[in-house]
């Protein structure tokens, strides 16, 4: 069942297309940051944990300053993901009306699930990949073949990176011994690691995206006084 396409008209994605890889580039070094943390607070655990570890007053002086800044990246990754997932939904929406005036028969889900796809339960895991295929392949040159590789391994990498993420996190939330803590922390650290895999290939497809829909709408004159 092919979408409608009432109202579609080309408006440059350039804008948001460069915000959203800036944003991701973003919550990549936040990810970053995070397992620097990370690795402080297994090297304070770890050692408590061998009974090697200081205690009193040098623990508390390697011990503190690993938790807060454990915190505060955290916190950096929680605000800058918010942000960056508003302009991200802002710039998916545009390619993707976009892709309508391209191929406005070659869409399998409707406008309204370019949002509601990414928060409505057992949608999310598969409608956001089935509409970005869609404005791939609308958007790809004419008469050459649209290769999927680079969206779906983006897309497997953000579901990884999204249940494991989330699993690792509340393991540490949930830590009470420096064994447990330790561990987890290191689980929390290979979970950033993944994320910021699926930051770096999300930051490709953006970008090859947003390229293909710019040079699509230029190549014909038929596209560019529409293009706002």
């Amino acid at each position: 069942m092919s979408a409608g396409s009432k109202g579609a008209r080309l408006r440059s994605p350039v804008g948001p297309g460069r915000a959203t890889a800036v944003l991701l580039g973003l919550v990549a070094l936040a990810d970053l940051v995070a397992v620097v943390a990370g690795l402080n607070v297994y090297r304070v655990a770890d050692g408590l944990a061998a009974g090697t570890g200081a205690f009193g007053r040098r623990l508390s002086a390697r011990a503190d300053p690993a938790d807060a800044l454990y915190s505060v990246a955290g916190g950096a990754q929680s605000v800058l993901w918010l942000v960056c997932s508003v302009v991200f939904l802002v710039w998916f929406y545009r390619v993707r009306v976009n892709a309508e005036v391209f191929s406005p028969d070659g869409h399998s889900k409707s406008r309204a699930w370019t949002v509601a796809g990414w928060v409505v339960p057992i949608a999310n895991f598969y409608f956001p990949r089935r509409i970005a295929l869609d404005v791939w392949d609308a958007s790809h040159p004419a008469g050459v073949r649209a290769r999927h590789g680079l969206i779906n391994a983006w897309w497997g990498f953000w579901l990884l990176s999204t249940g494991v993420g989330r699993l690792m996190q509340s393991e540490y939330e949930a830590a009470r011994t420096a064994p447990a803590i330790r561990d987890a922390a290191l689980h929390v650290m290979i979970a950033d690691g993944v994320d910021v895999l699926a930051a770096a290939l999300a930051v490709l497809f953006v970008l090859r995206l947003t390229r293909m829909q710019h040079e699509k709408a230029l190549a014909g004159p038929v596209f560019v006084p529409a293009l706002g």
